[in-house]
């Protein structure tokens, strides 16, 4: 018997264009004192990356797939194919690197081995929606002697920043900044620039603050003004906003505001023609406001959720979903006065008339830095099989 433990040491996000390294760990978990006879052998280990693509039959059309491209190895146990047995198709992977070959672990003896890879910047970002799910996962594959292969399967996070991809890094590395006293490897300092680079991006676009004032109004008149300060987050930021109903001329009652994706799939791959929308909403904040003068909300961006994006199938797009509800009538019946006593007293009418309206307000969210996404990652840095 032999422990293979995968370990992720930064934790379980990247984003694209980054440097995932995993340290993989081969024990012989018998004590020191057994035999030699009880040594282990493993013929060879290997790993790969790849993202696995599934898409919903109700609602995704896809093209038929190449019958010319099926590989009949593939059919065989003893062939390393990281996604078999998984649902949907492998539409990204990495070219696979072998660990070892003829390892041999005594008891009580264990071998550690680093698995470097660059994540591919051209890929789609891990999403799970209602239509479609890309999920990326790093496979480690470990076969005994004429035995079948047992895989290791370490799922992960990827986060897409647009404009890295197309970034050049400065040939002079005296001007980036370093730190003498720290040795690093080309690649992992590379990665390391690559992740404050996008923090810097990601700090540039979201901090830009401008005033935008929308006029609320329905067909009988306006109801008030709504104000934000920017329309671009990062997840696990909040989107805060106010109203002010001090200026309208129809009475507002209520109001609600939910934050939401919009996945749309692409007009070529509809499984129905004009087929709806799929919408999610992540936060909402719902109030009633007669008789205010002014209002607030503050909606969080889950960091769990998807940053914007688009690929040849789908579309996710964020906005901010706004309901109202005003009175048919004005202001001043929504009281009545309830005696003719010196002590005056004003209740609410029993019925009144109301008219309701929608409004959405599209906004633009992008990712963040992946060591903050990893504190709520669903997914172990660590994980571990018996062979």
């Amino acid at each position: 018997m032999i422990e293979v433990l995968a370990k992720l040491g930064r934790g379980p996000v990247f984003l694209a264009g980054e440097v995932l390294e995993c340290v993989i760990t081969f024990t012989n978990p018998l004590s020191a004192s057994s035999t030699s006879a009880s040594s282990e052998m493993l013929a060879w280990a290997s790993a790969q990356i790849h993202c696995q693509f599934h898409a919903s039959e109700n609602r995704v059309a896809l093209p038929p797939s190449d019958g010319s491209k099926h590989d009949v190895q593939a059919e065989n146990e003893t062939v390393f194919v990281p996604n078999r047995g998984e649902r949907g198709q492998c539409i990204l992977s990495t070219p696979p690197k072998i660990l070892f070959c003829d390892l041999r672990l005594d008891p009580g003896e264990s071998k550690s081995y680093s698995y470097c890879e660059t994540l591919p910047v051209d890929g789609p970002p891990s999403f799970r929606g209602q239509s479609v799910k890309y999920v990326y996962k790093l496979t480690i594959g470990c076969q005994r002697v004429n035995s079948p292969i047992k895989l290791l399967r370490v799922p992960f996070r990827v986060l897409v920043l647009h404009g890295l991809k197309d970034y050049q890094f400065p040939q002079d590395e005296a001007v980036a900044p370093s730190n003498p006293f720290l040795e690093e490897e080309e690649g992992l300092k590379k990665d390391s620039r690559l992740a404050d680079l996008a923090t810097e991006l990601l700090m540039v676009a979201t901090s830009r603050r401008s005033l935008h004032l929308y006029n609320i109004s329905n067909t009988r008149g306006k109801v008030g003004t709504f104000c934000i300060f920017k329309t671009v987050y990062k997840i696990g930021e909040d989107v805060i906003g106010t109203f002010n109903f001090s200026e309208g001329d129809i009475p507002c009652l209520q109001f609600s505001v939910s934050l939401q994706t919009e996945e749309s799939i692409q007009e070529e791959f509809q499984r129905r023609r004009g087929q709806p929308v799929s919408f999610t909403t992540h936060a909402r904040h719902q109030e009633s406001c007669l008789h205010t003068a002014q209002s607030s909300f503050s909606l969080p961006i889950p960091l769990s959720s998807t940053p914007g994006f688009t690929t040849n199938i789908v579309s996710l797009k964020w906005r901010m979903h706004f309901e109202f509800v005003t009175s048919g009538e004005s202001a001043r019946t929504c009281l009545v006065r309830g005696s003719q006593s010196e002590a005056v007293t004003w209740t609410g009418v029993e019925q009144m008339e109301v008219d309701t309206f929608s409004w959405d307000l599209p906004i633009k969210v992008l990712p963040t830095n992946p060591i903050l996404a990893s504190y709520v990652s669903q997914f172990s840095s660590t994980n571990s099989i018996t062979i």
